[in-house]
């Protein structure tokens, strides 16, 4: 049986892994803590001065942005405060508005009817005054009728003694018995 020397077979391992090998553990462990230092100073002097202006101009801009807000959100209050009071003014404009409609055509409906009134009743008082003279036309000639019809009676009756006073006279009691005298 051969065995292979290391240094023989061109500096390759045939033990397994050159980690594991304690006589190079401490140059790893040199090279290892080289490594971890020069990571921390590039993460400490570059990257993490740069993450952390990143974060702290996050913040800026969200503190911002909730500043903004923020107004934005009071000037909308106050325009919809302007609204809602302009709002109500239009509607007690528009309630003022009706409410002197409405006044001016209950005046023209009461002219209306005023002068309609007044209308029916000149009609009705010149009606009355026709239906008055109707009445006593009527009255004159039933009594001028009755008289003659009378007298007509009488002179067939008693040819002669028909006294037109007298005749008068009984035609003017019988109309006034029957409230029809004038």
């Amino acid at each position: 049986m051969a065995t292979t020397d290391h240094s023989e077979a061109g500096g390759e391992h045939a033990g397994g892994m050159p980690q594991l090998e304690f006589d190079t553990w401490a140059s790893q462990i040199f090279w290892a803590a080289i490594a971890l230092f020069l990571l921390y100073q590039i993460l400490a002097k570059r990257i993490m001065p740069r993450i952390a202006t990143a974060l702290e101009d996050r913040h800026h801009a969200i503190a911002d942005d909730l500043d903004s807000a923020a107004e934005l959100k009071l000037k909308a209050e106050g325009a919809q405060a302007t609204y809602q009071q302009a709002l109500a003014d239009a509607k007690a404009r528009a309630n003022e508005i009706a409410d002197k409609t409405k006044a001016e055509i209950a005046e023209q409906v009461d002219a209306a009817n005023a002068k309609a009134e007044a209308e029916i009743a000149a009609r009705t008082a010149e009606g009355e005054q026709r239906i008055a003279e109707i009445r006593a036309a009527a009255a004159t000639s039933a009594k001028q009728v009755a008289q003659e019809t009378a007298q007509a009676i009488v002179e067939k009756l008693a040819p002669g003694s028909a006294d037109a006073g007298t005749i008068s006279a009984a035609v003017e009691r019988a109309l006034a018995a029957r409230g029809m005298a004038q």
